[in-house]
């Protein structure tokens, strides 16, 4: 069973590049007439928004520490449908992934990990300031450190000068790498940014089509599109990922599940509203800056974002906050780390939902990593006793003051118990964002909770 062929972005460290050569190769691919599925290892949120500015589909997540190693295929073959080539961008260092007691090559949740588990040439991106011959003994340690992962190329980013260029192409053509590009410096792309990374595509607005048209430009005018082609291969024998397959029999009534978006709430997977629809909801956006709830709102999806950078407007939105109030009293409600700061009492001072007692606040600590975790309380989304992987990201934090249950137990920062998030009634908050992928019972559930409040409100 043939798949379709990809090229996986990777490099030796973080700031190497990756994001701008990326997705200005998916551009650039697309522009040359390509189909071109783009996908971002890991949990990251913000750069598949600019993939998908670049490749004029949905960007997509491929984490086998989240969804596990099983799923990383089938997954795959979903998101490169109808495509005819595929470009993954890494996380971090190509060996880079997540850290456990144990060290495993490639660690878990690595590029390398995901270039293996789908056969794929890694593309490595070398920052090549301030060197020149030891780029040689940089590409020939990459190539050999680990035999299930084929470097297939490099290119060459922020190039000083002609003979720069000339001494490093040198280099790697000693060690038999062949380089597929060279990029000048090019401080100009750069990408304005936050505590937790780039700032989103869709809070860019129009500048993010404008850095991303910019990305594509410097790609197609000094990589080699044609040999970034040729180099593209995969090795995916699992069948199709279906969101039909996996959620059971659908909910009767197609319940309204809206699922705040825009600017304060860009943080979701792109197969979740798939799932929803799959287990028999009927799915509507909504911004919660501007717009109320969708009419005949059965359950209500808040995922995470940066509610913290739109506090006035969010606040100012009294209507819509009231509505959530009221809702969140009987209906199933799924709010992930912003959505549970929207959900309290106040942000920063900030009137919220007033769903969840207590304030929640920003903080300069981030907080950051995989967590196994069990589920403390039954709930609309999760039976108790679940266990499941998520990860957290964040900076704000939440000071509870009413009776609810915890959602999870886990062993957070330096492997201390953790007891997160809240339940009561039908809603389910916490910092611990999931794939859904992982647990489509679960989303088949929420959907069965908002089937049941549809007729209760008949």
């Amino acid at each position: 069973m043939s798949s379709v062929p990809a090229v996986v972005i990777g490099a030796p460290a973080s700031g190497s590049g990756k994001t701008t050569v990326a997705t200005g190769l998916i551009g650039a691919l697309r522009a040359a007439g390509h189909r071109v599925a783009p996908f971002k290892v890991g949990p990251d949120f913000i750069d598949p928004g600019y993939h998908a500015l670049a490749a004029g589909r949905p960007g997509r997540n491929l984490d086998p520490v989240l969804v596990g190693e099983e799923l990383i295929g089938p997954l795959y073959r979903h998101g490169a449908r109808d495509a005819d080539i595929a470009v993954i961008e890494g996380v971090m260092g190509l060996f880079d992934g997540r850290i456990d007691e144990q060290i495993v090559t490639p660690a878990r949740g690595s590029t390398a990990h995901v270039a293996e588990l789908l056969g794929a040439p890694v593309l490595l991106v070398v920052d090549a300031r301030g060197q020149s011959h030891s780029i040689a003994a940089v590409l020939q340690g990459f190539s050999t450190f680990h035999p299930g992962v084929h470097i297939g190329g490099v290119i060459l980013n922020r190039i000083g000068t002609t003979r720069h260029e000339h001494i490093l192409r040198q280099a790697c053509e000693a060690v038999g790498v062949p380089v597929l590009g060279a990029i000048p410096r090019h401080d100009e792309l750069s990408v304005p940014s936050r505590h937790l990374g780039l700032v989103t595509a869709v809070e860019h607005g129009a500048q993010a089509y404008t850095a991303v048209d910019a990305m594509t430009t410097l790609i197609a005018r000094h990589v080699d599109l044609a040999a970034v082609v040729a180099l593209g291969g995969s090795r995916v024998s699992a069948a199709t990922w279906a969101p039909d397959d996996v959620v059971g029999e659908p909910a009767e009534g197609s319940p309204v599940v809206a699922v705040a978006a825009g600017k304060a709430f860009s943080f979701g997977y792109a197969e979740y509203p798939e799932l929803l629809r799959a287990a028999g909801a009927g799915v509507v956006e909504f911004d919660p800056l501007t717009q109320t709830l969708p009419a005949h709102t059965t359950a209500l999806v808040l995922p995470g974002g940066f509610p913290e950078q739109h506090l006035g407007e969010l606040s100012a939105n009294a209507e819509l906050r009231t509505q959530i109030r009221e809702l969140a009293r009987r209906a199933p409600v799924h709010a992930e780390c912003g959505g549970l700061a929207y959900l309290m009492d106040d942000l920063d001072g900030h009137p919220m939902c007033g769903v969840l007692a207590g304030s929640a606040r920003f903080t300069q600590r981030l907080t950051l990593g995989y967590r196994d975790a069990v589920a403390l309380a039954e709930s609309s989304l999760h039976p108790a006793g679940q266990r499941v992987v998520g990860h957290e990201f964040h900076r704000t934090t939440a000071e509870f003051v009413g009776g609810f249950d915890p959602a999870w137990a886990f062993r957070g920062r330096d492997r201390q118990p953790v007891r997160e998030g809240a339940v009561c009634a039908g809603v389910h908050a916490s910092y611990l964002h999931t794939h859904p992928v992982a647990q489509p019972r679960s989303v088949a559930r929420f959907v069965q909770h908002a089937a049941a409040f549809t007729k209760l409100a008949r």
